[in-house]
């Protein structure tokens, strides 16, 4: 292996993009390698070093070259060129293939890969970082074809630095700890360092360059950590990390008073644990007939008959053979497992699926676990124990730090090693088949599990443990499976093949339902269904009821992807765009470049329809680090939405000149958050038309408001003069009315948007739009509550933006109403006592809801 320093040339030209601005989490949090990224001028990509092609994806938007020392670097087109299956990507070298600097690698078509998928950066990095690291890389500017860009050296060949230790102390202030995302933004900053870096918490040592290392601290808001490094640039690392803690890594950053305590104020070390009550495993008869509940972590209806998944593998003899064969057993058992995870990464048929399996191949080039293993391997241990011992310990870990969240995660590394254990006894990574209507029954369901099942997907998902933010619970939920999780015990008492019925809308399973019930069950789930097929193929056509009104009915979008899909059920344009998507999980605020490439390419999706963009709606439940907002005793009572651009107008500009950069500038509208009151419209107008003006832009792009807080309404016949339109957010409006936080679970079974004060207020917003000519539209969720669709519209709402997948069935109902009907249920509905009357009025009227 070299000793000397490795220089990566630049692919193509363009303009640097720092590797954590990357708008993709897989990239930007280290978590494919290490490196920078490019967005690029030309469509063609050459060979950043000398070596030969390891691998050419067969859809041809991303090569790697592995050089003669043994660095790995991947090149890689776009974020979403895979969506593309390989239209405008010409590869041309093979794998095998030796390429000298600057020779070509991929030729692409540049204009059309950024009309499909709007972001064409191309990422270039260092894969085996286990192996190599990144010494100096350009951080920002133009770039030509073939300057460097990069410099990478071995980890173990470089000459020892002069040795330097320093450690200093920092307060967590991050509000929900040093959990999965933040902790892995901390290893790749930590990761920008030579020297090796620790962070301490009391008896718990962690490696700051692992996250799943870092994870194990268990840390709070309050924890006291030390960090230390040693090496020539100990004290830059230690620097950098303690301002990487400090500055929340994405999450809320509430400011700790020192009273001296040493962790968490108020919480005491968790109590020994009480012994549990026997178990009662017997197996449920024939004749038994139990309703069993569970949490619902994807929603649906099945029947089927039990199919209990095969238990783990068992770990394998802990006395090893020969050091060198072990771990070369386990090198080859990881890179298996690694090359299967990188195919379903992108060959998975949801972006939920592909994002998780691409997480798991980035877990298994960990150093923390693979040291490890291999450390054990070293004292004697077999290839197998020993990796099965490395992960046991970490999910031990993680399972011990009294968070829910981070319990969960434990399941990921389990998974690998299960995965890893199977390839080392002979067996390798293949679907799972299953009778077709087999409810799949598992202890705890792994996402590889899910995975091998490929299409032939099991009608439901029965798991003991789990539960809703498990990434199985994701998975599920994206392949439109129903499934329930925390069932408990009772779950392995159901013996192989009785016959359930799952209702993950209730929460329910049926052991042993009669065969009148299951009939019955089956002809209402068949009815659903064919109702739900002929709203999806009408869906397309323009909502218009029953006497002729016309009612348009949006989707609520977050994305490019969004977008598409929201079209595909049907929806007639935006009736939210939600743009702080763009502006969450990153260390800076986007460029106005980046907001207009965004903004763009989700009116290119939608094709020409109507797209309402709402300005930066941040503060409250959705605060910015970099925005250095001050600790709020209230934050949903303090600076959020307007409010924050009134303390930052620069931002405000910014996003209304990539805003009004959009084309057709015809088919945007504009919305401003949280308004309050006159005051407010006029200051944003004012600013808008300066920077209409400046851009030089004549066409009527209209400003609308939020409805959000009952000032507004209020204030409503002022605003609806000078307001092109209203948009009610129902989530925001709902909370405020009855003085009931949104994100108090004690609270959510009374927190109803169809209480009668809530549509009252919806009632006189409507009333003062109509009398000044301005439409009143609902963008919050109750638009998507089939419930609620006659009221809104007897209220005065003229559209409905709603969540994609409800709208086939939204609009088939809105198409059998008239004017007249809705106006007499909401006045039935304003004269109730509350929610539950005005929903059981509803059910009445219409019992097939």
């Amino acid at each position: 292996m070299t000793t000397s320093t490795i220089s990566v040339r630049a692919p193509l030209k363009g303009r640097i993009v720092p590797l954590g601005d990357v708008p993709d989490p897989m990239f930007a949090l280290g978590m494919m390698g290490d490196g920078l990224a490019i967005e690029p001028e030309v469509g063609e990509v050459h060979a950043p070093v000398a070596g030969t092609v390891t691998s050419v994806h067969r859809r041809g938007h991303a090569v790697k070259v592995m050089t003669d020392d043994g660095a790995e670097f991947l090149v890689h087109v776009g974020l979403e060129a895979v969506a593309l299956r390989g239209a405008g990507l010409d590869a041309v070298v093979a794998e095998g293939d030796r390429v000298a600097v600057g020779d070509l690698l991929i030729r692409f078509d540049l204009k059309a890969l950024a009309e499909s998928c709007g972001i064409v950066t191309t990422p270039v990095l260092v894969t085996n970082e286990d192996a190599f690291h990144v010494t100096a890389r350009k951080s920002a500017g133009a770039v030509g074809l073939g300057d460097e860009v990069m410099t990478v050296m071995p980890i173990d060949a470089e000459a020892p630095p002069p040795v330097e230790r320093i450690e200093r102390q920092v307060v967590l202030e991050m509000s929900e700890g040093l959990h999965a995302r933040p902790a892995a933004l901390l290893a790749a900053k930590a990761k920008e360092y030579a020297s090796a870096v620790e962070v301490v918490l009391g008896e718990r040592k962690a490696n700051a360059k692992s996250p799943v290392s870092l994870l194990t601290l268990g840390s709070r808001w309050g924890s006291r950590l030390v960090v230390s490094a040693e090496g020539a640039d100990a004290a830059a690392a230690v620097d950098g990390v303690i301002e990487a803690i400090a500055s929340g890594l994405g999450d809320p950053v509430v400011p700790y008073v020192d009273a001296g305590q040493e962790t968490l104020p108020g919480v005491a070390e968790a109590a020994s644990a009480v012994e549990e009550p026997p178990v009662d495993l017997t197996p449920f008869g024939p004749e038994d007939r139990p309703l069993l509940g569970g949490v619902v972590a994807a929603p649906g209806l099945a029947i089927g008959r039990a199919v209990h998944l095969k238990e783990k593998v068992a770990r394998p003899a802990e006395a090893g053979g020969d050091v060198a064969a072990e771990s070369a057993a386990l090198d080859a058992a990881i890179a298996r497992v690694h090359q299967h995870l990188s195919e379903q990464a992108t060959a998975g048929r949801t972006p939920q699926q592909r994002d998780i399996m691409a997480a798991h191949a980035a877990l298994l080039e960990d150093t923390e676990l693979l040291e490890g293993a291999r450390d054990r391997i070293a004292h004697g241990k077999s290839a197998g124990w020993a990796f099965s011992d490395t992960i046991s310990a970490q999910a031990a870990l993680l399972r011990g730090l009294d968070n829910a969240r981070l319990a969960e995660r434990a399941a990921d590394l389990v998974d690998l090693e299960q995965q890893v254990l199977t390839v080392l006894a002979g067996g390798s990574p293949e679907s799972l088949t299953l009778p077709e209507d087999a409810i799949a029954i598992a202890d705890d369901l792994l996402p590889s599990q899910f995975m091998a099942f490929g299409d032939r997907l099991p009608a439901a998902f029965v798991v003991a443990k789990g539960g809703r933010t498990s990434h199985v619970a994701i998975l599920s939920a994206a392949s439109g499976v129903p499934m329930l999780a925390a069932v408990g015990a009772d779950a392995r008492r159901i013996p192989e093949g009785t016959p359930l019925i799952v209702d993950a809308e209730r929460g329910e399973i049926q052991v042993n339902p009669t065969e009148a019930t299951i009939e019955a069950t089956r002809k209402a789930a068949a009815e659903r269904e064919a109702r739900r097929a002929a709203n999806r193929e009408a869906a397309p056509i323009d909502c218009v009821m029953a006497d002729g009104t016309r009612l348009p009915v949006y989707a609520n979008v977050g994305s490019v992807a969004d977008a598409a899909r929201g079209l595909a059920f049907g929806a007639e344009g935006s009736g939210l765009l939600r743009t702080e998507f763009l502006f969450l999980d990153r260390p800076t605020a986007p460029t106005e470049a980046e907001q207009q490439a965004e903004y763009q390419a989700i009116a290119d999706a939608l094709r020409g329809k109507p797209l309402t963009i709402r300005t930066l709606d941040i503060g409250g439940d959705k605060p910015l680090p970099y925005l250095k907002q001050g600790a709020e005793e209230n934050p949903i009572l303090g600076v959020r939405g307007i409010r924050v651009s009134r303390r930052r107008p620069d931002l405000l500009r910014q996003q209304f000149r990539a805003i009004l950069k959009v084309t057709p500038v015809s088919v945007v509208r504009i919305m401003m958050p949280m308004i309050a009151d006159i005051g407010e419209l006029r200051w944003a107008k004012a600013i808008f038309e300066e920077e209409k003006a400046a851009l030089g832009i004549t066409a009527d792009v209209p400003l609308g408001i939020m409805i959000e807080v009952p000032a507004a309404v209020a204030m409503a016949d002022k605003l609806a003069r000078e307001a092109a339109f209203f948009s009610i957010g129902t989530n925001d409006l709902t909370q405020y009315v009855l003085a009931m936080d949104r994100g108090n679970t004690e609270l959510a079974p009374e927190i109803d948007s169809l209480h009668p004060a809530v549509l009252k207020t919806i009632a006189d917003a409507a009333a003062a739009g109509a009398r000044h000519g301005c439409p009143v539209g609902v963008c919050g969720g109750l638009a998507s509550e089939l419930p609620a669709a006659p009221i809104l519209i007897g209220l005065g709402v003229t559209s409905l933006s709603a969540t994609r997948s409800g709208i086939p069935d939204l609009k088939a109902f809105i198409r059998t109403l008239d004017k007249d009907t809705c106006r007499a249920v909401a006045e039935e509905a304003l004269a109730l006592d509350s929610a539950a009357d005005v929903r059981a009025m509803v059910a009445r009227r219409w019992p097939d809801l």
